[in-house]
């Protein structure tokens, strides 16, 4: 089954829409960028459109390459007095502290929970959160099966692994450089990619009936690309193409924490 996260945010940004509609205020997000790639700024161009269909207002601060960690923290401690949920747009240039900046984030204004430790009483990291509607709705079960998380960064692997451990999974970390990625790959159950290594993935790795979670993206001639070769979607029982899967949904699970923020 090939996922259509288009269709599906589409739905659920209407619902969100109305809930948005009755509220008291519009909320607001400040999504802070600094010297942003091709991938990201396309991902940011989205974050805005959806967030003005929703009624969320967005302010989305550029700041250049050349800012210091100290000048990055007197930013964000500035717009805690103007918004109500912080993004930090990752990655960040290397001469930046991305460990200092986002302790920064006071957990109230955290739209990415990127203070999420994997207890259910914490607000979802989009990425997860997005998982997790599609998972639910498609009957996908985490207990109890072998999950495979390659990547192990601070929006997707890291949080991932925490969710599926959480879930009573048994769960496997590896990267783009583990050596023995097609054996694990094999027998996973369950794979959750997000490393930015286009096909890195092929269908010749999995086992049949593995539902696959693409959450890498990366540019590849001009184009936007998963870590799953498409042809993998003929030996998944679930699978989220790149582009159209997961990064819609996230996108919405962002908005979705903008607003439990403001609440």
């Amino acid at each position: 089954m090939i996922i259509d996260g288009n269709a599906l945010a589409q739905q659920l940004l209407q619902e969100l829409k109305n809930e948005i509609s009755h509220q008291s205020a519009r909320p607001h997000l400040t999504v802070i960028s600094c010297a942003p790639t091709f991938v990201t700024q396309k991902y940011l161009s989205l974050k805005l459109s959806q967030a003005q269909a929703v009624g969320i207002e967005t302010n989305i601060i550029t700041l250049p390459a050349t800012i210091t960690t100290k000048e990055y923290l007197k930013v964000i401690e500035r717009v805690q007095m103007q918004t109500d949920a912080i993004v930090v747009q990752l990655p960040l240039p290397p001469s930046i502290d991305a460990n200092i900046v986002i302790a920064a984030i006071p957990p109230a204004y955290d739209a990415d929970a990127m203070h999420y430790r994997g207890s259910d009483r914490e607000l979802l990291p989009p990425v997860v959160a997005a998982i997790v509607e599609i998972s639910t709705r498609y009957a996908v079960s985490f207990l109890q099966k072998r999950v495979l998380v390659v990547g192990h960064g601070r929006l997707v692997g890291k949080p991932a692994a925490l969710y599926a451990a959480a879930q009573g999974s048994v769960v496997t970390v590896a990267t783009k450089e583990t050596a023995d990625l097609p054996a694990l790959l094999a027998v996973a159950d369950i794979v959750i990619s997000g490393v930015g290594v286009p096909c890195l993935i092929e269908a010749r790795h999995l086992k049949a009936g593995v539902a696959l979670f693409d959450a890498g993206t990366a540019e590849d001639s001009g184009e936007i690309k998963g870590d799953v070769h498409p042809d993998c979607a003929l030996k998944a029982s679930l699978f989220t193409p790149v582009p159209g899967g997961i990064g819609p949904l996230t996108i919405v699970m962002l908005l979705r924490n903008v607003l439990a923020l403001t609440k």
